[in-house]
């Protein structure tokens, strides 16, 4: 067959392919795309794994996010219960006494406060009122105090106030007293009180506001 060139052909197990197709298409490339294809086939398996293991345990993966919500919310409760602790210690005292008709012992405080006289005595306790940190003040008449000072005993005659309020406003009634008070070091103490009337302990709580 004269005029008819043959192409030299190179023989790969089965492949037979003219050398100047080859040269065309590497050989490399064959072997990406077994690659891809072994990839795409891993994803499809992967794939059809999740789909399985979530008809296996459905009710497991909705338990664990309702689980996350309820642990998130219960935390921002906490937060924002130990933020607001004071007055809802006083809501949940007040409830308590409406529903039970009892009182409960150490919602209440009566602290006693010394001065030197009856004009310092009134000026401290009406400071107190107007800040709104105690629902009624008694000045006594004065007294006659014995005290150490200094390694001896002193006596001296004084005026005491009774000053009647909520225990969770005794640090703020103390660190008032301690700022404007002509004792270097004044006597307060204060006394929880286990019980009374009602009636006047619900007294007290309208005429100091909520902490």
């Amino acid at each position: 067959m004269s005029g008819s060139v043959k192409q030299p052909i190179e023989r790969r197990g089965d492949l037979s392919l003219p050398l100047t197709v080859r040269r065309k298409v590497p050989v490399n490339t064959m072997h990406i795309f077994c690659k891809a294809g072994r990839t795409l086939g891993m994803a499809f398996v992967a794939t059809g794994r999740m789909e399985w293991l979530w008809q296996r345990c459905p009710k497991e993966a909705v338990f664990l996010s309702v689980f996350r919500s309820m642990l998130l919310v219960s935390c921002l409760l906490l937060v924002l219960s130990v933020s607001m602790y004071p007055g809802l210690q006083s809501i949940g005292v007040q409830l308590h006494s409406a529903v039970t008709g009892s009182y409960v012992p150490g919602h209440h405080s009566v602290l006693l406060i010394n001065s030197p006289n009856k004009q310092a005595a009134k000026d401290i306790g009406r400071a107190i009122m107007e800040r709104r940190l105690a629902a009624s003040i008694n000045i006594l008449s004065r007294t006659s105090t014995m005290y150490y000072w200094n390694g001896e005993i002193q006596d001296a005659s004084e005026v005491l106030m009774l000053v009647k309020t909520k225990t969770s406003r005794i640090q703020q009634v103390i660190e008032y007293v301690r700022s404007v008070h002509p004792y270097e070091n004044p006597e307060v103490l204060s006394f929880p009180v286990e019980d009374g009337n009602l009636a006047y302990m619900k007294w007290m709580d309208e005429a100091i506001p909520e902490d």
